[in-house]
Parts: C-alpha cells; sequence; structure tokens
C-alpha cells in the first residue's frame, strides 16, 4: 500500500486545529467563566439536560460544567500537541499518530453524550453543531488510522519455516 497523500494529511492538520482553536476556546471560557459556562444558554443547554437526566443539584451542575469544560481543554492541548508533532515530522521523523487518535476518542464520547439532551429538547442548531464534530472526528480518526496502517503495510513481514520450528524438525509433529 502507498503512503498516504499530502490531502489527507492537510484534513487531518485542519480537522486538529479546528479542535485546537474551538474547544480551546470553549474550554478557556468554561473554566475562566464565574459560574462555569452556565450563563450562556447555548452552550450549557447539554449541561442542563444530562443534569435533568441525573437530578443533578445547581453544585452538581457546576462541577459537570467544569469537567466538560477541562476535558474540552485537554482536547484541545492534545490536538496541539498532534500539531507540533506534525511540524516536528517535517523535518525528519514520523508523527505520533495515537495522540491524536486518543483527544479524538474523547470529542466522539462528549458529542455523543452531548447531542442526546440537545435531541430530547428538540434542539436542531445544537444537534447540528454536534454531528458536525462527530463527523469531522469521525473522518480525522479513520484518515490517522488508514495512515497508520499504510506506514505498517509498507514494512515486509518475512517469516520462514525454520523461525518457527527447530532444526531438524519434521514440518508437521503433532506428538513432540
Amino acid at each position: 500500500m502507498r503512503k498516504l497523500s499530502g490531502a489527507a494529511v492537510a484534513i487531518i492538520i485542519g480537522v486538529a486545529f479546528y479542535f485546537t482553536l474551538a474547544w480551546g476556546y470553549d474550554g478557556v471560557r468554561v473554566l475562566t467563566s464565574p459560574s462555569y459556562g452556565l450563563d450562556d444558554v447555548w452552550r450549557s443547554q447539554f449541561i442542563f439536560g444530562i443534569g435533568s437526566i441525573f437530578g443533578l443539584s445547581p453544585i452538581g451542575l457546576i462541577k459537570l460544567a467544569a469537567f466538560f469544560g477541562a476535558v474540552k481543554l485537554a482536547v484541545a492541548a492534545v490536538c496541539a500537541a498532534h500539531i507540533l508533532d506534525r511540524l516536528r515530522s517535517l523535518a525528519g521523523g514520523k508523527p505520533d499518530s495515537e495522540i491524536l487518535e486518543g483527544g479524538l476518542m474523547l470529542v466522539v464520547l462528549v458529542s455523543i453524550v452531548s447531542v442526546g439532551p440537545a435531541v430530547w429538547s428538540h434542539n436542531a442548531g445544537l444537534v447540528r453543531e454536534t454531528t458536525i464534530q462527530l463527523a469531522l472526528a469521525a473522518v480525522a480518526t479513520a484518515l490517522s488510522l488508514l495512515e497508520h496502517n499504510s506506514a505498517e503495510a509498507v514494512k515486509p513481514l518475512v517469516t520462514t519455516e525454520l523461525a518457527a520450528t527447530p532444526r531438524g524438525a519434521p514440518w508437521y509433529s503433532p506428538f513432540r
């Protein structure tokens, strides 16, 4: 299999850049707000939806909002680290895509958790926003996995009979 094209690598970097900016801004906004972002009705609607499902108190809602803000900021940091790793790999070496895959798995989990309350509250705009983020994470994860598999497919897999059996043994002997 040949190496992944430059367009696919550009898409991976673009998605990582998007999550660095969008989720980094959202995470910083939530963690620096006095009410942990609950004052913004549009962005915190899924927090209230999850809170109503679990019957959270106001302190529980604040803790939940702080948790999601910290997760979003962590994902932004992981995506920024991947962008820096890609820039480092331009000078020589190969990028470590497992870091980005882990961050994108967090994006998928948060998007799935946040789309449920948006569907239940019949908020089409919030469903659209989280679905787009979910689709971006899925595309970047798929391209990252293809890149990882194409790099491993280039290595030849050489196995011989002698590597698996001791010298002088018959090729098949069930009662050794």
